[in-house]
C-alpha cells in the first residue's frame, strides 16, 4: 500500500500540521478530505492545495458531533470511493494550572476525544470495506511528560486518552491490517501557539528540545506520511511516537 491512490481523511486541516499533512499526502498521489469548523478557511486551503478541486474535499462541522464524523467519511465514499487512511489530527492546547480549569474547559477537551472517537468508528467501518487501512492520531508530549513551565494537565490527560485509544484499536483491528499509531508532538510552529505565546516566547522554546529547535510541519508531516504508508512501516502498530527534538529522551 503506497499512498499513490489512497484516500486520506483529515480532521483539522484548515491550518497547520492538518494542512500541511494534506500538502503531503497530495504529492504522493493520493486524495483527501479535510474537517474543520471553519468552512471559509476549509475552502482557501482544498484551493489552495489544489486548484483544480478533483483531489480535495471539504466537510466542515464539528468533530465532536457524531453526524460531523459520518459525513467526512460518507463524503470521502461518495467522492472518492471510500476511505484508506485517517490522520485524527483536530486539537486544542491550553497551559494553565490545574485549580484555574472551569467545567467549560473540561467541555471542550471530552468534545475533542468523543470527535476522535466517532470519526475513527466512521473511517473504520469504511475500512473493513476495503480489506486496509491505517490511521494517525496526533498526540501529545505532554501526555508522555510533563513540564513544570507549561502545566497542562487538562490536555494531556485528553491526550493521554488518545494514546490508549492507539493501542486497543490496534490490538483490536490488527487482524484485519487496519493499522493504529500516533505520534506525540512536542512544540510544533503551528497557529495552535498563536493565542497562548508571543513569537520571541516561541523562539525561546528552541532551547527546550535538545535538538536545538522547535518542530516544523514538514517533521510531522514526514512521521505521518510513513505510518500511513503500509509499504514503509507495515510492521508497525499501536506504537506512540515521540516527536519531540529529545525532549522524552532524558533529563536535559
Amino acid at each position: 500500500m503506497s499512498l499513490e491512490g489512497k484516500v486520506a481523511l483529515i480532521t483539522g486541516g484548515g491550518s497547520g500540521i492538518g494542512k500541511d499533512a494534506a500538502r503531503g499526502f497530495l504529492e504522493k498521489g493520493a486524495r483527501v478530505v479535510i474537517n474543520g469548523r471553519r468552512l471559509d478557511q476549509l475552502r482557501r486551503a482544498a484551493k489552495e492545495l489544489d486548484p483544480s478541486g478533483e483531489r480535495v474535499a471539504v466537510v466542515a462541522g464539528d468533530i465532536g458531533l457524531q453526524t460531523t464524523a459520518e459525513e467526512i467519511v460518507g463524503t470521502a465514499v461518495s467522492r472518492f470511493g471510500g476511505a484508506d487512511i485517517l490522520l485524527n489530527n483536530a486539537g486544542v492546547f491550553e497551559t494553565k494550572p490545574y485549580l484555574k480549569y472551569a467545567e467549560s474547559d473540561l467541555n471542550k477537551y471530552l468534545n475533542l476525544i468523543r470527535g476522535y472517537f466517532f470519526v475513527t468508528q466512521a473511517a473504520i467501518t469504511a475500512m473493513l470495506r476495503r480489506g486496509a487501512g491505517a490511521i494517525v492520531n496526533i498526540g501529545s508530549m505532554w501526555a508522555l511528560h510533563a513540564i513544570a513551565a507549561t502545566p497542562s494537565a487538562l490536555p494531556a490527560t485528553a491526550k493521554g486518552g488518545i494514546h490508549s485509544l492507539t493501542r486497543h484499536l490496534a490490538l483490536e483491528f490488527a487482524p484485519n491490517r487496519i493499522r493504529v499509531n500516533a505520534i506525540a508532538p512536542a512544540l510544533v510552529e503551528t497557529p495552535i501557539f498563536d493565542p497562548l505565546l508571543k513569537p520571541e516566547q516561541i523562539k525561546a522554546f528552541n532551547a527546550f528540545h535538545p535538538i536545538g529547535r522547535n518542530g516544523h510541519v514538514r517533521d510531522t508531516t514526514e512521521a505521518i506520511l510513513f505510518l500511513a504508508d503500509e509499504s514503509a512501516s507495515g510492521w508497525i502498530t499501536g506504537v506512540v511516537l515521540p516527536l519531540d527534538g529529545g525532549v522524552t529522551a532524558g533529563r536535559n
